[in-house]
């Protein structure tokens, strides 16, 4: 037992598949070691359980990737959470009249889990399940600004920041840059980055030790554009901190 009242080993295993997930979803032992800061015999210890019960795997050139078991647990997970996220949509899409989305960070991808649609005629629509490279949407931005620097960067490395549209940002350079600007104002704009014409606002949810995900509303640029900016992301930092609450651990 831990000094908290926790099961240490417990506490152990989720820091080494958070290791995992923050590499891309695959690593080397030393960047394991490196991200948990746990001795080398206490990791081949829990990588040997999480091996046993397919949470994680070990590919051909012995590098360790999350597994197959997670995937069952993730999909309950993530229905679970976009049920609870729906109340707090719907007094974005009230707060804003456009459409609200709930998105995570899984591996190099963010995916959209909940939405609740404006009521407008001409609304913006991101299918639940759909995943996207974050580094041209707001969502993506809020994520990836609560990681440090090296990690954005080893990100980027892998996803290439392809350009989506001519607005897109695609150097890590000027990507850390923006990242500074989203901590700063504490919400992140996607202004025709990933789709001409559509703009997006995003803010953090975090659920008192972290951002586990962002909340957003997107619509047509000139009703985004529109709105009072600062008005408006303060309007949905303070539904965003409501949903981490609940979203919080109870110890």
């Amino acid at each position: 037992m831990s000094d908290n009242g926790t099961v240490q080993s417990v506490e152990r295993a989720f820091d080494v598949l958070e290791a995992l997930a923050s590499h891309g979803g695959e690593a080397g032992l030393s960047e394991i070691a490196a991200r948990t800061r746990l001795p080398y015999g206490t990791i081949h210890r829990l990588l040997r359980t999480l091996l046993s019960r397919g949470y994680v795997r070990q590919e051909s050139d012995k590098r360790y990737a999350l597994g197959g078991g997670l995937v069952r647990l993730g999909g309950v997970a993530e229905r679970m959470v976009g049920a609870w996220a729906q109340p707090y949509l719907a007094r974005m899409v009230e707060l804003s009249g456009e459409t609200a989305n709930l998105a995570v960070l899984e591996g190099d991808f963010i995916v959209y889990v909940a939405q609740a649609s404006s009521p407008r005629r001409l609304r913006m629509f991101a299918e639940v399940g759909r995943r996207l490279l974050p580094h041209s949407t707001a969502v993506g931005k809020v994520l990836l600004a609560d990681r440090a620097a090296s990690e954005a960067v080893a990100l980027f490395e892998r996803t290439g920041m392809p350009r989506k549209t001519a607005n897109t940002i695609t150097t890590p350079a000027a990507m850390l840059a923006e990242l500074d600007r989203v901590r700063a104002q504490g919400y992140a704009l996607d202004l025709g980055e990933e789709e001409l014409g559509v703009h997006c606002l995003a803010v953090p949810v975090h659920d008192g030790a972290r951002v586990v995900a962002a909340m957003s509303v997107s619509g047509p640029a000139e009703r985004i554009d529109a709105l009072d900016r600062e008005e408006l992301s303060q309007g949905m930092r303070k539904i965003a901190l409501a949903f981490g609450t609940e979203l919080a651990p109870r110890v």
